[in-house]
Order: structure tokens, then sequence, then C-alpha cells
């Protein structure tokens, strides 16, 4: 009814027609989707899916322009255009702002929402303002840490002259002049996190250090400015009052070095995903016609653009193999060191790389919808959940600041009237010290670096977890539930054996008809007959008539004999005595039988057996070493159920199972008080996947059921689940310990900053101990962390 439209999608170039379904160019001699006559004309097709979309609405796509049929639809994923950075922080995910800066609840410095392959210019910026604020301090602050130990040693340093008829004292003037910028300008950022704490009544860590610096630098700036309005309770033995600038400036000094510190520690965190982020290729080689290719960002390729990948490149991005074939080194995602052969078919991801074949590819996933970014994105929001750990820290933190400032003012109090002389001096001293010593920052970070670190160093071994509370919840795992189909096997049925039935035609022969028919059609047995072929390189040949019965099988014209292939059903629908009565029994319990019929006879049965994946053995050998229970859950049929569980040694397994059977199955567990994981590919785990204490997905099935678990295996391994179990246990310790160290160092500090030791020592800790001792504090919590990078999985 279109000839122009018709005309336009016929052959190209000598050898290749366009689908004309999705537009893609085709090789009648080796056209994946086979081919289909209409109207006199034979379309060819790139798949199996096309030839059916095309079969059972022709009209739908030839009565469109041709413009439409050529045109790729257009990933809105790979836009350009830049997006602004968003920042929230660690301890409270609630928090977003467009930039960075601190924590309106615990003044913690903010983090990007999304990790990127560099970091942000904001937060570059901030680490450098900081780094520079520290240094700046630190040159100021030396002298006057210099001057105190002096003094300490009992060295007295005397520089006064006389002005205007007075004796000045010239070196509180000095250290007035060197402490009010390292106050006033390197403290400035805590200083005011330390007054929006109060004006938004959320006290926090930075609450204690404003108010310890403030009252130390104050102090002193009255006691040098104006000395004579202080009382005799105040001034010390040469009848003045004693200066704190040094007191002030160190600590300054300390906190800027542990802020300085914690944010490096915390682009750190990142590094794992930052370092795939960088090994992504910056550009691809698109396919624009047969003779011309161009090279373009990965910002440019739309879905449906067909890529060349040669050898050493790295893969742009997810997609499948059209034409080629090589070996591809996908250890940056799953964590294995041995490359995968690819083949046409084969889906091949981003940022992995093409060793020594070349291949074309046709981009399936681009920009934010690539497995790699999947990857970045889930492992940033897993670092930013809170485990149900993190409530001690929080409720802790709660009252923790209020009990601080009313324990200084105690100390204040029992020093302003039992305390030595000067008494004031001493009072206020040792306030400062409570305050400063108390900051609890080391508490703050204690759950948060760790999940930071653990989830990072988990991604890097293909094993991502979403939410923290299943990273807490993974250790105490008791029972594991698993799918068969795609989980404990490969989930690509194979074709195992060829039993022919006196038929003349060879077993080469029945298979090259057989998968001639069956790649038209998608059904998993079928292309388990497709794959043999091109496995043993059969020439497939081009079919006509081609029908499908739904449940029953498939026939179609090939070389002008008619193949059927199906079910006993369908070959007694047509008449065809079923070949398996002419052969003795055969095939496993966990086979599946399927009958080949040439021109009104049965020919042969082809067995399909779904097998076992190679590590499916050793990951459940290592489960149960670890005392957890493996029952298996299917929707196959009993014999097949119980076949693959006796392979396995698996006591309990569950079969013909709906989903919804499933989901009662993990519900019943619960209730019985067992903590229950659970294992699946496919949409039918999904509701199973969410009801489960962990929800493991593997991440060759599903979308959906990626999207319930909260631990994905990238590469479809059990054996991940043993390396997400040890990841478990190695991060809850980690935070076990810094939790440990955090309470303990304040259940220890605050006490001797109070002064407990100075009527048994006559020791009285200086707040510049105290600020050192606190930022060693946060500074151990953060190295602890870190170990986990290089934690063994």
């Amino acid at each position: 009814e279109h000839p122009q439209a018709v005309s336009e999608l016929k052959v190209l170039q000598p050898n290749l027609t366009l689908d004309p379904v999705c537009g893609m160019k085709v090789n009648p001699a080796a056209a994946r989707g086979g081919a289909l006559e209409h109207a006199g004309q034979t379309y060819y097709f790139c798949s199996p899916s096309c030839a059916q979309k095309f079969q059972a609405n022709p009209q739908q796509y030839l009565n469109r322009p041709a413009s439409a049929v050529v045109k790729a639809p257009v990933s809105t994923s790979s836009s350009s255009a830049p997006q602004k950075t968003e920042y929230t922080c660690p301890m409270h995910p609630e928090v977003r702002s467009n930039k960075p800066g601190a924590c309106p609840i615990c003044g913690m410095a903010l983090e990007p929402l999304a990790v990127s392959a560099a970091p942000a210019a904001e937060e570059t910026a901030e680490l450098k303002d900081m780094s520079r604020r520290f240094w700046v301090s630190l040159i100021l602050a030396v002298p006057l840490i210099a001057q105190a130990m002096a003094e300490m040693s009992g060295a007295k340093l005397i520089f006064r002259a006389s002005i205007g008829g007075s004796m000045v004292d010239l070196l509180a003037w000095l250290q007035l002049l060197l402490a009010t910028p390292v106050v006033l300008w390197g403290g400035w950022p805590l200083l005011e996190r330390g007054w929006k704490s109060f004006v938004t009544r959320r006290l926090n860590m930075f609450s204690l250090i404003a108010v310890g610096i403030a009252a130390a630098y104050g102090y002193s700036l009255l006691a040098t400015v104006a000395p004579g309005i202080f009382p005799p309770s105040f001034r010390g033995a040469e009848n003045k009052p004693e200066l704190y600038f040094e007191v002030a400036a160190a600590i300054t000094v300390l906190v800027l070095l542990g802020q300085m510190l914690e944010l490096r520690a915390r682009a750190q965190t990142s590094s794992a995903l930052r370092a795939l982020l960088d090994l992504a290729p910056k550009m691809a080689h698109r396919i624009v016609s047969e003779s011309r290719e161009e090279e373009i960002s990965l910002d440019h390729i739309q879905v449906g653009d067909r890529l060349r990948v040669r050898p050493g490149e790295k893969i742009p991005v997810d997609g499948r193999v059209l034409e080629g074939a090589s070996a591809v080194d996908e250890s940056m995602i799953t964590g294995e060191p041995l490359p995968v052969e690819k083949v046409a078919g084969s889906r091949v991801t981003g940022a992995t790389l093409n060793t020594t074949g070349a291949f074309v590819m046709r981009a399936e996933r681009v920009g934010a919808e690539t497995l790699l970014a999947q990857i970045v994105r889930a492992v940033s929001e897993a670092q930013r959940s809170r485990a149900p750990i993190q409530r001690l820290a929080d409720v802790t933190a709660a009252y923790f600041v209020p009990a601080v400032f009313a324990a200084a003012a105690i100390t204040f109090l029992v020093w302003s009237f039992v305390g030595p002389a000067p008494r004031l001096a001493h009072a206020l001293l040792a306030a400062v010290a409570v305050l400063i010593i108390a900051c609890p920052c080391a508490l703050g970070l204690a759950t948060p670096m760790a999940i930071m670190v653990g989830t990072g160093r988990g991604a890097r071994s293909g094993v991502l977890i979403r939410n923290a509370e299943a990273l807490e919840v993974m250790e105490k795992i008791d029972t594991l539930l698993v799918d068969k189909t795609g989980t404990l096997t490969e989930g690509k049925p194979k074709l195992v054996e060829i039993h022919r039935s006196g038929s003349e035609l060879s077993e080469q022969e029945i298979l090259r008809l057989a998968a001639s028919v069956e790649r038209s059609s998608e059904h998993p047995l079928a292309q388990a007959v497709v794959r043999a072929a091109e496995d043993r390189k059969l020439p497939l040949a081009t079919t006509s008539g081609f029908r499908s019965t739904t449940g029953g099988g498939v026939e179609a014209m090939v070389e002008g004999k008619r193949v059927v292939i199906g079910n006993q059903r369908l070959l007694a629908e047509l008449g065809i005595a079923d070949s398996a009565r002419s052969l003795p029994a055969f095939g496993s319990s966990s086979s599946t039988m399927i009958q080949v019929a040439v021109d009104g006879r049965a020919v042969a049965l082809l067995e399909i057996a779904d097998p076992i994946k190679a590590s499916t053995p050793e990951a459940l050998a290592g489960l149960r070493q670890q005392g957890i229970e493996v029952v298996m859950v299917t929707g196959d049929r009993q014999a097949t159920a119980a076949a693959v569980a006796g392979q396995l040694g698996i006591d309990e397994f569950h079969y013909e199972v709906t989903p919804q059977q499933k989901l009662q199955l993990v519900k019943q567990m619960q209730a019985a008080g067992k903590r229950v994981a659970m294992a699946g590919d496919g949409i039918n785990d999904a509701p199973a996947l969410a009801q489960a204490d962990v929800g493991i997905a593997l991440g060759t099935g599903t979308d959906v059921a990626m999207e319930s678990g909260s631990v994905t295996l990238i590469k479809g391994d059990l054996r991940a689940i043993l390396r997400a179990r040890r990841l478990s246990q190695a991060t809850m310790r980690n935070i076990r310990q810094n939790l440990f160290f955090a309470f303990i160092y304040n259940a220890i500090g605050v006490p001797v900053a109070a002064g407990v030791l100075y009527p048994l020592l006559g020791i009285l800790l200086s707040p510049m101990i105290a600020a050192a001792a606190m930022s060693f504090s946060s500074v151990s919590v953060i190295a602890n962390s870190l170990r986990l990078r290089n934690l063994a999985l």
C-alpha cells in the first residue's frame, strides 16, 4: 500500500537488508531472526523477537514512514547537559543541599550524593580551603605553643615596654596578634557551625568546640586588653590573669587537622567507585555506514547505535555482540580474573576490557542506565543508608552534648570552690578541657565510615550492597532459600543429546533443520537448539510459513521440507506418531524432551537440560560450613527439582512453587525465628526477595529482581554470597571496634579532663592535650575503618 516505504526497506548494499521492525541492517545469510514472506516479499530479521512482532502485525511496520524505521530510539540518559551536584550529610541522609557546607543537624561536612569520575570542583575546593586554613593557622600557632611549652618547663619570658608612662606586656599583645587570625579566620568554619547549632537548638560536637575555643580566646582577650577587671581568684603569681591564647590556637589547629583528614578519608572511601568510573573509556567508535565510522564521546551514544570494539579497547556501554567474537576481562565488575568468551548474541558490559578479538555491538543501555552507573548509584545510596546499630550512637549523641555541658559546668563550680589558686583560672581551664575532649565526633564517625568503606570494598569484588541494614543483618543469616533456574543452574537450557529414531537423516542435518525453524522463536528451549547449531557452525537455512502454537511447539517450511518441533500433544494433533515409542528409556529426570518431525514423520528427540553452574557445589559447601541451612524453592516439576537437589545434596526443597507461595515460605520461616536470606534472579522471585531479611539478587537476572534485592551479586555466582557474608562480618566487627573506642575514650577522657587525677597525682589536663586526644580519637576511627579497603574476600 505504501510502495515507497517498502522499497526503502529493501537492499541497501548487495548483501544487506533492513529489518522492518527495528531498522537494523541484516545479512540474509546470517539473519538470527530468520525470514518471513509477506505480500510476495521476503523480509529478514535481526532477532526472533523482531520476527514475531512482524508476523503478528506486518502492516504496523510496513505502513509507517521509512524514517521511522531506521531511526534508533534516543536515550534521555545520555544527555550531555551538566547536572548540578547535590550534597547530603553522611549521618543525616534527609539533609540536602545544592552546595557543599555543613550539616545543620550535626555540623559534619556534607558530601556529594553521586560519585563522579573526578571529585566535584566544590568538593575539591572545600578540602583545599580547609587545608589552607590548617597550614596557615599551624604556622601562626607554633610560636604560641613553643612559648607555652617553655613556661611549663620553668623558663619565664618577659617582654615589656613603657608606653605612655605605664608598663605594657608586649608578649601578651604579640600572643593576641598571633592567635587572632588563627581563631577568627582559621577557626571561622568551626565557630560558624557552633553558632548555628545554638541558633537551631541542635547541639552537636561543634557546639562544644566553639564554646571551648571562644572561652579560651575571649578570656585571654579581656585579660590582655583590660587585666584590671579580673578579681584575685583569676590572678596568678605576678598578680595578673593567666593567658590561654595558645590553648585557643592549639584547639583550632588540631580540630582543623581532624577536619582535613576526615575530608581526605571520605574521598578515599569512594576511591573504589572512582577507580571503576575512571576505567570507562571516554570515546567510542560508532558505525555510521558500512564504509564510514566516527569517533564520539560516551555522552553522544544512543540506544541502538552500532559500535565497533577493537582489541585492547574498553567496551563503551552495555549491549550485545552483533558480529565477531572475543574474550572480555570483566574482573573490574565481577572480581573474577578469567576472561569471558563473547560471541554473537552475548551481553557485554560497559567499561570492561576487550582482550584479543574485535566485534561489533549494539548499544542497549547508555548513560545512567549502564550496569556501571547503576553500581555506583546503588553503592552511593548504601553508603548514606543507616544500619540499625547506628541507633545506639544516635541515642547516645542526643543526650551526650547536653550532658557534657553539664559536666563542664560542674567542673567549673568544683574547681572554683575547692581548687588551688588561682581558682577561677584553673576552673576555666578544666571546663574547657572537658568540653574539648568530650567532642563526640569519633562517636558520629564510627558507623558511617565503616559502612562507606565496606560497601565500596564489596563493589570491587562483585558484591553490591544496596543498604546498610543488609550489611548488618547478613552476618546473622542462618537460612538461605535459593531459586533453582538461573541461580543454582545456568538458567540457559542446553542441548545435551540428539536421539534419532531410525531416520536416514544424520544428527547434524536434524539439528540444522530444527535450528533453522527455532531461531524464529524466543522460547528458551528453542534458543538452546539454535546455540547448539551455532556451536557446531552449521549453516542455517531460510524458512517460510513459520507458525507457533502456544504450549505446543513450532513449524515451518525449510528447503521444501515441513519441519515440526514440539511436544507429544502437538505431534498427535498433526497425526504424527510419537518417536519416543521406538526408543529405549533415556535421559535424566531433570531433562526436557522435544520432538522433531520432518514431512510428517518423527525423526528424533532432542534432550535439553539446564546444567548446574560449575561454582554452585563449592558455594553450597562453603555455606554449610558456616552453619547456614540451604533450601531450594522452584516452580519446576517435582522430578526436575528432586534430581537437582539430589545432585547438590540439598535435603529440603519445594517444587511447583508460585511467587506467592515463595513469599509465604519466607514468612513462615521468619515466624519460626529464622533469619532468612533469599537468592534468586527472576521476576517470580521479587516478592520473596523483598520479604526476606536479606534479598540476594543475581546480576545476571531481571531488573525487577535486582531492584527487590538488598544485595546484588554482579556475576550471578553463589560463591559471592560467602564474600558478602565475610564482608558483613568484617564491617560489623569494625563498627563495634569503632564504637568501643569512642565510648571508652570518652569514659576515660572526661573524668581526667575534669581533674580527678589532680588530688592524687597533681595532674591537670591542658586543653591543648585534650584537643590532641580528641583529634586522635577521630583519626583512629577513620584509620580503623579504612582497613576494610584491604579486606581479603
